[in-house]
C-alpha cells in the first residue's frame, strides 16, 4: 500500500511537471533545476552566470530552501527577478510548488534557474518541468560523491565541479571523480569551475546558451 501511495504522488507530480514544461515552452523559457549539497555554490554559480549573460538574455530565479530568504535577498539586491519558496521542512521542491509561483514572474523569454533545496538525495526524484537537471559538486565535498549518490548523477544533464581553485589544497582525486560520474552517466558534460577566479565559467555559459538557442531560436 505504501508503494501505491508513493506512485500516486509521483504520478500527480509528473502530470503537473508536464504542465509546467508546456508553460515554459509557451513563454520561451529554458528551465534549469539546480541541485547540490548545501554550500556547494549553487547561488554563486547562478549569480556569476547571470552577471555574465544578462546583456544577452533575460533571467529569473526560484529559490528553494527549508527556511529563510538569504539567497533570494542577495539576488534581489542585484536586480534579478526572484521568488522564494520555503518548504517548511521538505527536503526538495516539487512541481506543484513551482507551479504556484510562476505567476509572480513577467516572463519574456530567457532562462529560469530553479535552485532546489540543498541535498543530493530527494531532489533527483521529483520532476519540476525543467529542461535541464544541473548537478553541482564542490571540491571540498570529495571525489566519492558520484559513487555514494548515483541517482543524482545518473539523472544529470550536466555536472559542475565547483571550487576547482582548491583542488591542489585538498585530497581530491580528479580521475576517481570522473570515473564515478561516467560510470552512471557517460554522456553528461562536466564543467570545472571556480567562481572566485572565473576559471571554466566561459565554457559552462557557452554550453547553457547553446541549449537555449537549440530549443527556441527557430520558434
Amino acid at each position: 500500500m505504501e508503494i501505491d501511495i508513493y506512485r500516486n504522488i509521483m504520478d500527480q507530480n509528473d502530470l503537473i511537471a508536464r504542465s509546467n514544461m508546456e508553460f515554459f515552452e509557451g513563454n520561451r523559457v529554458l528551465a534549469v533545476n539546480v541541485m547540490a549539497s548545501p554550500g556547494a555554490g549553487k547561488t554563486s554559480i547562478i549569480l556569476n552566470t547571470i552577471e555574465r549573460l544578462k546583456e544577452y538574455m533575460n533571467f529569473y530565479v526560484i529559490e528553494g530552501d527549508i527556511a529563510s530568504r538569504i539567497d533570494a535577498d542577495l539576488l534581489e539586491s542585484r536586480g534579478i527577478p526572484v521568488v522564494q519558496i520555503n518548504t517548511g521542512g521538505s527536503c526538495h521542491l516539487d512541481a506543484n510548488m513551482v507551479k504556484n509561483v510562476l505567476g509572480n514572474f513577467s516572463f519574456n523569454g530567457g532562462i529560469l534557474f530553479i535552485e532546489n533545496v540543498g541535498n543530493l538525495v530527494c531532489p533527483a526524484n521529483f520532476q519540476l518541468g525543467e529542461h535541464i537537471k544541473l548537478v553541482i559538486l564542490s571540491v571540498p565535498e570529495g571525489h566519492d560523491k558520484p559513487f555514494k549518490y548515483p541517482s543524482m548523477f545518473l539523472k544529470a544533464d550536466a555536472v559542475i565541479l565547483n571550487k576547482i581553485d582548491l583542488i591542489s589544497a585538498i585530497d581530491f582525486d580528479r580521475k576517481r571523480f570522473y570515473e564515478g560520474v561516467y560510470s552512471v552517466n557517460p554522456y553528461a558534460p562536466v564543467f570545472e569551475i571556480s567562481c572566485r577566479t572565473g576559471e571554466g565559467i566561459g565554457e559552462w555559459m557557452k554550453w547553457l546558451k547553446e541549449r537555449y538557442l537549440e530549443r527556441y531560436e527557430k520558434l
